[in-house]
């Protein structure tokens, strides 16, 4: 009877000490336009000169409705890690975007990339970051 006592208690302190607390906002990255049925398939790695769909998730909502986009090039050119800012956008959401965007992109130079989004609120700490590359 005190093992089962025993077990009992330890599976209901696990399960109320063991959740997980938020969700957190990510990039999912696609070669085909982002829609439900191509939501789940996500690629990381594209060929130089094609489209790059990107969709961000965020599960709160942004107060500013601003965003920042920065696509951060890692330049290994020298031997040493070096980064080279490769594109930057500001985004403004519209109403019926505040929990998400998406658009796309063309690279043609090939690379480790790295994707940061970055909130008018909080313009220093990003929301969120994925890399991908492109051979």
């Amino acid at each position: 009877m005190r093992k089962i006592l025993f077990t009992v208690c330890i599976l209901f302190i696990m399960l109320f000490t063991t959740a997980c607390d938020e969700e957190k906002p990510g990039i999912l990255f696609n070669k085909y336009p982002i829609t439900i049925d191509t939501v789940m398939g996500h690629e990381q790695v594209f060929e130089r000169g094609t489209r790059i769909y990107y969709l961000v998730v965020m599960p709160q909502k942004i107060h500013s409705r601003f965003m920042y986009l920065q696509i951060v090039k890692k330049d290994n050119d020298y031997g040493r890690l070096g980064y080279k800012v490769y594109y930057g956008k500001d985004i403004r959401l519209k109403d019926e975007q505040v929990y998400y965007y998406d658009d796309y992109i063309v690279i043609n130079q090939s690379g480790d990339y790295v994707m940061q989004v970055f909130s008018r609120d909080n313009p220093r700490t990003p929301l969120t970051m994925n890399e991908f590359w492109v051979k």
